[in-house]
């Protein structure tokens, strides 16, 4: 059963990835990530949380959730980072996730053999944006950047972008993000690319996901401006 709030998007763990799928209140980029490779049929079968424990079944899905910063609610009311669960630093069973909405921008970018098939390497960013003392509105408040395909882990967030917090977002700052990335990722390859060829993936892909945050940011200033 899902229950929403304005700025706050909540779901049980036992609904299914369909459900999700079809809840209006369901954020965009996470119901377009469901929407790829990831069957009708696979969706229906697939409760949420089996893919939160499981995340090669939806990675780009869990990408999303980690890039928007999902929270999960524990049987004990404790609430914890959905990174925490991934990485099995919390006890318990989780029973509802939780998605915060308020001012998120966000950026994804893929590369396959075709729409249809899993990514071989993807990026999802998630950024919060606020003002200097000058008035400048594209100031990082917060930023996350995750990847599928670029570590032996099915999807992990990435450290690189902890540099932008405090920053004014553009180009210099994204490039300076995609370097240190492709130091950061340690990708395993295998017949869909090679470990250098997913390197360079995870740089360009991370450029395209960070600039369409930057994109939606300056869409907003004109809409508040106009």
């Amino acid at each position: 059963m899902n229950k929403n709030e304005e700025g706050l998007w909540r779901v049980g763990v036992d609904a299914s990835l369909q459900v999700v799928f079809e809840d209006p209140a369901c954020p965009a980029l996470l119901r377009q990530a469901l929407a790829g490779p990831i069957s009708w049929h696979a969706r229906n079968e697939t409760p949420v949380a089996q893919a939160l424990k499981s995340p090669r079944l939806a990675p780009e899905w869990v990408a999303g959730l980690l890039a928007l910063g999902a929270t999960l609610i524990f049987e004990s009311g404790a609430e914890n980072s959905l990174t925490s669960l991934l990485q099995k630093e919390v006890a318990g069973e989780p029973t509802e996730l939780r998605v915060a909405l308020n001012a998120k921008r966000w950026g994804a970018a893929r590369v396959a053999r075709t729409p249809a098939d899993e990514p071989i390497v993807a990026a999802v960013a998630g950024m919060t944006f606020g003002r200097n003392g000058n008035g400048d509105g594209n100031v990082v408040a917060e930023a996350r950047l995750a990847l599928v395909g670029a570590w032996s882990e099915a999807v992990r967030l990435a450290r690189a972008t902890d540099q932008l917090v405090g920053e004014t977002l553009g180009e210099e700052q994204i490039e300076a993000v995609a370097r240190a990335l492709m130091r950061e990722v340690a990708p395993q390859g295998d017949y869909l690319g090679s470990e250098t060829y997913r390197r360079e993936m995870a740089g360009v892909l991370a450029r395209r996901a960070l600039r369409a945050c930057l994109f939606q940011m300056a869409e907003m200033a004109e809409e508040v401006g106009a």
